[in-house]
């Protein structure tokens, strides 16, 4: 099985009340949804991968309208916006800032990165924040966002073959791998796991990463839904791996057994969790 060109990608999104928006923005958010479905999780992604590579080959930013990724709860419209170009200016000025200036303009002109601090600041002044909804990971899931969900959030769908005419079997349709949850769970997670980590590691860099993500989601509506997404990941895994993989199951494990003290049970649940991520990885080495 394949999927398209490029990257595979997983993505953890909020999806934030209609009401959270304001002026303007929910303006254009009453219109959006009002127009009809918007694209899928794989259609929206497949679009932001396709302009991305346009960009990057004519060293220039991502042109791509306003989108978001839409989801109807209990009677509620929920939205995770895009910010596509928003995200891509954050991304390249942070990548740029770590290189020298001669190595930095063999991926984007110095016109290109002023364009987009002058774009960033123009909208820090309109939204007051450039807090993204959607953060992304290639060839890999973050092992600390399976503190967010439950194992019994998890949703498998194996999809449906695909086979064109007179040529072979390569894919399925509708394949995913998803957790979603209430935004009140997600921080109650993260608030025990650091309180795990902080009383059985000494080592306090080991929360660093937990704790930033615990920050984010404190930028968003308190009855927002929290969205794991494997996203093309589930085309690199087997139908036995995919409905097998219990990294949620296997992070909560990790920290009960942390938290009663089994430091060495904890690190064998751990451990189930980064060879399923390293083996994902090695793919793109091979590639």
């Amino acid at each position: 099985m394949t999927s398209s060109s490029g990257p595979f990608v997983a993505s953890l999104r909020v999806y934030e009340p209609l009401a959270a928006f304001e002026g303007a923005e929910r303006e254009h958010w009453d219109r959006y949804v009002e127009q009809g479905p918007p694209l899928s999780a794989q259609a929206g992604v497949a679009l932001e991968r396709a302009v991305a590579l346009h960009a990057m080959v004519g060293r220039r930013l991502p042109e791509v309208g306003e989108h978001a990724h839409v989801l109807e709860v209990d009677g509620v419209t929920l939205l995770s916006p895009w910010r596509t170009c928003v995200r891509a200016q954050e991304a390249l000025l942070d990548f740029c800032a770590e290189l020298p200036d001669l190595v930095a303009d063999a991926f984007a002109p110095g016109l290109l990165l002023e364009r987009a601090e002058v774009e960033l600041d123009r909208w820090r002044a309109e939204h007051g924040s450039t807090t993204a909804h959607v953060l992304t990971e290639t060839w890999q899931v973050p092992l600390r966002w399976f503190v967010l969900v439950d194992p019994e959030e998890r949703v498998v769908s194996l999809g449906e073959p695909v086979e064109p005419s007179g040529a072979p079997l390569r894919r399925r349709t509708g394949r995913s791998l998803v957790y979603r949850t209430p935004m009140s769970r997600a921080r109650r997670r993260v608030a025990r796991a650091l309180a795990v980590l902080r009383t059985a590691v000494d080592d306090r860099s080991v929360a660093e990463g937990l704790l930033d993500l615990g920050r984010w989601l404190e930028e968003f509506h308190p009855r927002s839904l929290v969205e794991l997404d494997y996203g093309d990941l589930v085309y690199l895994l087997d139908d036995a791996e995919l409905t097998q993989d219990e990294s949620a199951r296997d992070m909560a494990h990790a920290l009960e057994l942390l938290a009663a003290g089994d430091g060495g049970e904890a690190a064998s649940a751990y451990g189930r969790m980064t060879a399923r991520m390293a083996a994902l990885q090695a793919i793109e080495s091979a590639n």
